[in-house]
């Protein structure tokens, strides 16, 4: 990767006077390094491009370049790459798109990409301009990655390297991230990504990135195919392809957004703060927008006291601003919201005396301003305090830094292949051997062995509720047999099952499952399961397999927590013995690859402990 951080020379193919094309951008970026490396313009049709000698053709220089790049018309992209290969050139960075080529020994970023950007070795080989700073920008689409990069100007957030990854016929994001960990002057990285490829191994690198202090904020779209395909199991149904994306960020350390705006405001508290809780005091020269605030903070999950109303003593004292946050020091982060930052610009006189209460701020500040600009908003940020012209913005910026997490190691589980046989009683089976507790039954319909109220049950056939292939609450072998004909006669001969029929009272029924993701690998979920786990979709996935405390705190995600708990009188269920069945299932998923689903679906949990009264596992897909 070096060749695309700091080569000894740099050939521009397609360069152009003509400011409206891609290769006038290119030549103009590449002359601020001409003092660091050996630059050359390559064009067959002029002499010379923006007073440097232009040559006909790669062939011509007077040197092999280290690093090409390359910006012509698609038909000739491909012969230029292979002259390139052919010559030894190391690396190549191909903006035309819609190009394939045999890249030999050379490594290529793109192509169908937007260029790349270095402020430590002046390499500015990329459509725009930018301003040093501390952020780190990795993009599968170009353009996004420069809305960010100029987002985040305005914000007086300048750039350490940008790289726009393109079609990654070669080099990807991953590599990208890598390199930038001992890049000194990336102090945070932000990752547009439409795909996520080999997507553990990605998690380990950004995970090194969090352990090197560089925060990752992850902008996706998209995420694996999982969902956008019809899965056989309620497991598939309830996930999104973003849930796993979240799961992937928590296992990295890093945080989803989902604009690039978003992508900004979190960055600029990300460089000043880290929110370590949600306890928020709120400071403000208007009861309207202190009430406001609080309002949006609730709503983003954060805890506000009652808002400090100055009404007009800033006007009378600026130093009040500093005064009253220094007993606000016990709260998580203090907001001040309002006219604050606006007073230098709208009376001069008082632009002295506002930038002395800026540098005397003191702890966890971040400032909504209805300032648009002036030296008081550039004042705070010199100081590190973040500022927005929008308190939602600020807000939703500390709520999502709240959702970082640390980085964890993902146990490798051992391999073992071997499905069970097909059908319920398969897979009952071969879980029960697992850990994981069935109620006691048997293949056919003689109950003589088993406790009443029966369950009969096709053996065939998945989600048997919703088919009709399940009959409960059967008292006697009488019954069971009307109940086999009835069944025989509409879904026709085959294995039936009868199970002891779960009658615990005050069970609450939960879904536990696992899929393998195609970029993330094997994920286990846990919601509210039953008939109605679909209409309540409430669920939540960790790439597996989890641990004992990870199970119990995505217990701690859902909605029907509660429940588990005791609600209204309810006796609580064994929540613990509930987080072992979890981690059960995810270590069984992460240890067998031909298992692409997994469910138990409803797992019937009380004081007692847990026990799954159905089940289905589908083997991955050819």
């Amino acid at each position: 990767m070096k060749v695309f951080r700091d080569p000894r020379s740099v050939a521009v193919v397609g360069a152009s006077d003509n400011p409206a094309k891609w290769g006038h951008w290119l030549a103009k970026g590449a002359l601020t390094g001409s003092d660091r490396r050996s630059l050359y313009f390559v064009n067959a049709n002029a002499t010379s491009v923006l007073g440097q000698p232009a040559y006909a053709s790669l062939s011509d220089l007077p040197e092999v370049p280290e690093l090409v790049v390359l910006t012509v018309p698609a038909k000739a992209a491909a012969g230029v790459a292979a002259e390139a290969a052919e010559l030894g050139v190391q690396g190549l960075i191909g903006i035309t798109a819609g190009v394939r080529f045999d890249r030999g020994q050379m490594r290529v970023l793109g192509p169908n990409c937007l260029g790349l950007y270095d402020s430590e070795t002046a390499l500015s080989l990329a459509w725009g301009t930018f301003t040093p700073g501390p952020l780190g920008i990795v993009s599968q689409s170009g353009q996004v990655g420069l809305e960010i990069a100029g987002l985040a100007d305005a914000q007086g957030i300048g750039v350490s390297r940008f790289v726009s990854v393109g079609d990654q016929l070669d080099v990807t994001h991953d590599e990208v991230l890598d390199d930038l960990i001992t890049h000194e002057s990336t102090r945070l990285v932000v990752l547009y990504a439409e795909g996520f490829g080999a997507g553990r191994a990605l998690i380990r690198t950004v995970a090194r990135l969090t352990a090197a202090g560089k925060r990752t904020i992850v902008l996706a779209v998209g995420g694996s195919e999982t969902s956008r395909e019809a899965a056989r199991s309620h497991t598939g149904a309830l996930t999104s392809a973003m849930d796993v994306v979240d799961a992937a960020c928590r296992a990295a350390g890093a945080i989803r957004v989902t604009t690039p705006a978003e992508a900004v405001n979190l960055a600029q508290l990300l460089l000043h703060m880290e929110p370590t809780g949600d306890r928020i005091a709120i400071l403000t020269d208007s009861g309207g927008q202190g009430a406001i605030a609080a309002d949006i903070a609730t709503a983003y999950g954060l805890q506000p006291a009652a808002p400090i109303d100055l009404a007009g003593a800033g006007e009378q004292d600026l130093g009040i601003y500093s005064q009253v946050v220094a007993q606000l020091q016990d709260f998580d982060t203090i907001l001040i919201t309002g006219y604050f930052g606006c007073y230098g610009n709208e009376t001069p006189s008082l632009a002295a005396r506002e930038i002395e209460v800026i540098e005397a701020l003191q702890g966890n500040v971040i400032v909504h301003t209805m300032a648009s600009g002036g030296a008081a908003v550039d004042a705070m940020r010199r100081k590190g305090i973040p500022v927005y012209r929008e308190i939602e913005s600020a807000l939703a910026a500390v709520s999502a830094g709240l959702r970082s997490a640390r980085a964890r190691n993902i146990p490798v589980a051992s391999e073992v292949k071997g499905l069970p046989g097909s059908g319920y009683l398969a897979a009952r089976s071969f879980l029960c051997m697992e850990g994981i507790p069935f109620p006691r039954c048997v293949e056919g319909v003689d109950v003589q062995d088993l406790q009443a109220p029966y369950v009969l049950k096709t053996d065939w056939i998945p989600h048997k509720s919703e088919h009709g292939a399940v009959v409960l609450g059967l008292s006697s072998q009488d019954e069971v047999n009307d109940a086999h004909a009835e069944l025989v006669e509409r879904l026709g001969h085959g294995r039936y099952v009868v199970e002891e029929m779960d009658v615990r009272p005050q069970a609450v029924e939960m879904i536990v499952g696992a899929r393998r993701d195609p970029a993330f690998g094997p994920v286990v979920v846990v919601g509210a399961g039953g008939v109605l786990a679909e209409l309540l979709q409430d669920t939540t996935a960790e790439l597996a397999p989890v641990s004992h405390s990870l199970a119990l705190a995505m217990l701690g995600r859902l909605k029907c927590l509660p429940l588990l708990k005791g609600w209204r009188g309810q006796s609580a269920v064994d929540i613990e013995g509930l987080a072992d069945l979890i981690v059960k299932v995810s270590w069984v998923v992460a240890s067998r690859p031909d298992i692409h689903e997994l469910e138990l679906n409803p797992v019937r949990v009380t004081a007692d402990g847990p026990l799954a009264v159905d089940t289905l596992i589908t083997g991955a897909p050819e």
